[in-house]
């Protein structure tokens, strides 16, 4: 499996992604809410704002409506603005001041609020607007009297029952002058139509002739005839001049601009009538004040919004979490379970990715199948040990029984004979203690500057004499004068296995030779022979202990199996690396790649032995 993991595969990358994912939708839930619930909030500040001020100006024109003078309306701005947690001031036209909650000599804003008239002001509409209608509270001489008020409240009981009578339920509404009337608005049954309700008292009957003949100088002026006097319009919602105090008939069309001109003829006579008993028009100045109140609060709305919002993304992340940990710990756990089983089960785990994991899978099924081979090596080895030992000495054994027995004698071929096989005990206890220092890291090497060819001359006259017995050339060839960074008796022993073994695989009349020669930063040194080879199968295993082509393992070609490991041991303690080639019935060709002396040759040396 390859380790190189397509970056949309990395468990890193993975990881990265849903933290940026959750991070963003985290992010835009929260600007989200943030923008809905502010702007909810600030528009619910407006509008309590606007509220706040508009109900200043209704409180302040009723004060006005109430009273012919501004004196004692310092209470009612503390009042107003101790609630409201901002500044108050009240000025006339000409900026003086009335009242104010702030401390004397406090400025004021660079602009009013309002204009608070009661003859000229709409206090329901938005803030600053003012428009020509008239505050209900201003009652002036239209203020009913106690004898008024009680016999006009019976009048009306009884029109209400006459209503009810007609199965029709209404509300007694008085309105400020104490004039009670019926707010439904339904059509009057004929027989509660006895305009005993709707007939003007005595005040208000002289008020009512004080507002004609105030409008008889306009309405003449415009060459309009009155010919019926005004009457009370009894609608108290309506906050005109005109809507409770209507022009009488005249001699113009309904409607037209001489109508209307007529009507602000009565206007101008009713705020005239009226502007003795009401405050003169002033400035209202609204400010922060001394204080800020308390201006923004969450509404219950915004903080379900704010709770939900944030429970669905608590719940997406939970999911998502959730959902990764379970990806990931899945094939953990595959490893974990399969880690705990018993050792020579050699159990592998599925690999089903191709991320970390998978890489993680796979080479935990690498190194079971590893554990498994070094099982069935080591199990191997100590059968192969057993073997090499065994022969020797039981071929010892026996020949000491025997002439113990005095079966034979203890002649000097006998005592050769027992040599030989201590020989070859020595020599396997000898590759197997130059094994067992390579594998505990422990081989000593002393190194020193060694020329190749004197290195290969050495080996080859070491062989010489066994070579001429078997009856094979041994040749030495080299290129230049490469010199290696080397022990070397070492060195020496790792050529004299290879040479070993192949002229134990040479038959007559073939050649081994050994070369040397360099190649870029390293040294290359062949062995190479022209005996029966190695098949491609068993290739691979040259290196491997106790391996040997012969599969009979008997002693007849010599050998213990454990010189090419040795070799290969002893060329990576120098750094460098062993590999063998062959062909079937062509020959072997062992390589020995050593790194070169740095530097290059420290000076000539003697000449190598041929």
């Amino acid at each position: 499996m390859s380790h190189r993991i397509p970056l949309r595969k990395r468990l890193s990358v993975r990881l990265l992604i849903t933290s940026v994912l959750i991070a963003v939708c985290s992010v835009a839930a929260t600007a989200w809410l943030a923008v809905e619930t502010t702007t909810r909030a600030l528009r619910e500040e407006q509008g309590q704002v606007l509220a706040e001020d508009m109900d200043v100006l209704a409180r302040l024109s009723g004060y006005a409506a109430t009273h012919p003078q501004w004196r004692g309306v310092g209470p009612l701005v503390r009042t107003l603005a101790e609630k409201t947690g901002r500044r108050i001031a009240l000025t006339t036209t000409d900026r003086r001041i009335l009242a104010d909650s702030a401390p004397p000599g406090t400025s004021l804003p660079p602009r009013a609020a309002a204009t608070v008239d009661p003859l000229r002001t709409d206090t329901y509409t938005e803030r600053g607007a003012q428009r020509s209608g008239l505050d209900p509270r201003v009652v002036g001489p239209y203020r009913l009297t106690a004898q008024e008020r009680a016999r006009l409240g019976k009048l009306a009981v009884m029109r209400q029952q006459c209503f009810a009578r007609n199965g029709i339920e209404t509300t007694i509404v008085r309105m400020p002058s104490g004039r009670p009337f019926l707010s439904e608005e339904v059509e009057t049954p004929l027989e509660c139509a006895d305009g005993k309700l709707n007939t003007p008292t005595e005040g208000e009957e002289k008020a009512l002739a004080d507002l004609m003949e105030r409008a008889r100088a306009c309405l003449g002026g415009q060459d309009l005839k009155s010919v019926a006097p005004l009457f009370l319009s009894l609608d108290g919602t309506d906050r005109g001049v005109g809507g409770r105090y209507q022009v009488g008939k005249t001699d113009v069309e309904p409607g037209s601009a001489a109508a209307r001109t007529a009507q602000n003829c009565v206007d101008s006579a009713r705020r005239a009538q009226l502007d003795p008993y009401v405050a003169p028009a002033a400035e209202l100045f609204l400010g922060g004040g001394d204080r800020t109140a308390v201006r923004f609060d969450m509404s219950p709305a915004n903080k379900a919004k704010v709770v939900g919002v944030a429970g669905l993304v608590l719940a997406v992340t939970v999911a998502v979490t959730a959902l990764v940990a379970t990806r990931l710990v899945r094939p953990l756990r595959a490893l974990t379970a399969a880690a705990q089983q018993p050792p020579e089960l050699h159990v592998r785990v599925p690999v089903t990715t191709r991320d970390e994991t998978g890489i993680l899978a796979a080479a935990f099924n690498d190194l079971a199948e590893r554990r498994e081979r070094l099982e069935a090596q080591r199990k191997a080895m100590v059968s192969d040990i057993a073997h090499e030992l065994r022969s020797p000495l039981t071929n010892i054994r026996g020949w000491l029984e025997v002439t113990k027995d005095g079966v034979v004698a203890p002649d000097p071929e006998l005592l050769a004979s027992l040599h030989e096989e201590a020989l070859v005990l020595q020599r396997v206890i000898d590759d197997l203690q130059d094994l067992a220092a390579a594998d505990a890291d422990t081989l000593r090497l002393h190194r020193e500057p060694v020329r190749a060819d004197e290195l290969i001359g050495q080996v080859a006259a070491a062989y010489r004499v066994a070579a001429d017995t078997a009856g094979v050339a041994l040749r030495t060839e080299t290129d230049g004068t490469p010199w290696l960074d080397a022990d070397p008796v070492r060195m020496r022993q790792a050529l004299g296995n290879l040479v070993s073994n192949a002229l134990r695989h040479t038959p007559g009349g073939g050649t081994v030779t050994l070369a040397a020669r360099c190649e870029g930063d390293d040294v290359v040194l062949e062995v190479a022979d022209t005996g029966s080879g190695i098949t491609a199968e068993e290739l691979p295993h040259v290196f491997d202990r106790f391996w040997r082509a012969e599969k009979s393992r008997s002693r007849r070609t010599g050998g213990s199996g454990l010189g090419l490991p040795i070799v290969r041991h002893l060329v990576a303690a120098h750094g460098g690396t062993a590999r063998a080639t062959s062909e079937p019935g062509a020959g072997s060709v062992f390589t020995l790649r050593v790194p070169a002396l740095a530097g290059g040759a420290p000076g000539p040396g003697p000449a190598p032995l041929q």
